[in-house]
């Protein structure tokens, strides 16, 4: 395997981007938006109608570092509700204006006169104007994400990984649960599409075209999802074994988590530090099984360079666009005919409560 290629000359894949398969996740700007698990309770019990806008808000660290991967706070989203639909919820509502409201007209004020002095010195100087905007909007989130939040609405669960990361790791999400912005986000549902996210192959792309933060990894959707190139010719049975390889890896993976009560994190990092522990050379023989998988929906012999077949598929499938001739990208191909078959129900999900 090769890490000298240039993968710098991978080119941005358009039709990836108006597809939109990759979405950070919402940045709620304010503390006071957050709820403890405590509160969430007291909270609904006053006021059923408040579930219609309080939802579990998942942060990178509870899914890769907490047994079972579970959100540990809630979150208050009025979007897309405006001013006096948002007042209805009276007591949620009130919690907002009483803590949130004054703080963003302070950091609104103290913009403008950085704004106001930087323009004294430089009349072309770049002003921000973020807090005049969450002002405008106080009552929602600074980003709610709103196109995010509409595409989660239309499906059962979604793919999330932490944005931050030095391990490949993974996983689905229940719909109802908010992804925090430190979460990437990929809306997608089947099995075939994390199957080919979890693989080796996306993990190299992914490290070879991303930035750094400390130690770790920083999945960035324009460097990384948008120029990474999809299965152009799989057939069906190529698509169902990736499929069902990426179902064993998960279910493996939940059987090492519940014999051990350790987190996805754990798992890594035993499977780096400790591979020779049964449950390491399971859970990495399983991993292989999905690897070869995903090399065969490409056509990926095994004396290939992984890079340099990438780029090269990147390249290509870039000029193809330009023609006007179509590709494939993200998500279950058009040969698949019922979706449904390739949607199993596994996932990060809230306990039920009485």
């Amino acid at each position: 395997m090769s890490a000298n290629i240039d993968v710098i000359q991978a080119k941005r894949i358009i039709a990836n981007i108006n597809s939109k398969c990759c979405y950070q996740g919402q940045t709620h700007g304010h503390e006071d938006f957050l709820l403890t698990p405590a509160q969430y309770l007291e909270l609904t019990q006053q006021s059923f109608l408040n579930k219609e806008v309080i939802f579990p808000y998942l942060t990178g660290d509870d899914l890769v570092s907490t047994f079972p991967p579970l959100p540990k706070r809630y979150i208050i989203d009025f979007h897309p509700r405006n001013l006096e639909q948002a007042s209805q919820y009276k007591t949620l509502f009130k919690r907002v204006k009483d803590r949130i409201l004054s703080d963003r007209e302070k950091a609104a004020k103290e913009e403008s006169k950085r704004n106001q002095d930087l323009l004294k010195n430089n009349p072309k100087a770049r002003v921000n104007r973020h807090h005049k905007n969450f002002l405008t909007k106080w009552w929602l989130l600074s980003y709610p994400r709103p196109e995010l939040i509409e595409k989660l609405s239309r499906i059962p669960r979604y793919i999330g990984c932490s944005r931050v990361s030095k391990r490949p790791i993974f996983e689905f999400i229940d719909s109802n649960i908010r992804p925090s912005d430190v979460v990437q986000v990929f809306p997608l549902a089947d099995d075939y599409s994390f199957g080919i996210l979890q693989s080796d192959l996306h993990w190299l792309w992914f490290t070879k075209r991303c930035s750094t933060l400390g130690s770790g990894f920083r999945y960035t959707s324009d460097s990384v999802f948008d120029t990474f190139p999809f299965p152009q010719n799989p057939t069906i049975e190529q698509i169902r074994n990736v499929a069902d390889a990426a179902v064993q890896v998960r279910q493996i993976r939940r059987q090492i988590m519940a014999k051990n009560q350790w987190s996805l994190r754990e798992i890594y990092r035993n499977l780096t530090d400790k591979p020779d522990l049964e449950d390491s050379q399971l859970l990495q023989q399983t991993q292989l099984n999905l690897d070869n998988a995903v090399r065969s929906v490409y056509g990926m012999s095994s004396n290939k360079d992984p890079l340099q077949f990438l780029l090269n598929l990147n390249l290509e499938v870039t000029e193809k666009e330009a023609r006007g001739e179509p590709i494939l990208t993200a998500g279950l191909p058009a040969i698949i005919s019922d979706p449904h078959n390739f949607i199993t129900n596994d996932c990060v999900k809230m306990p039920l409560q009485s």
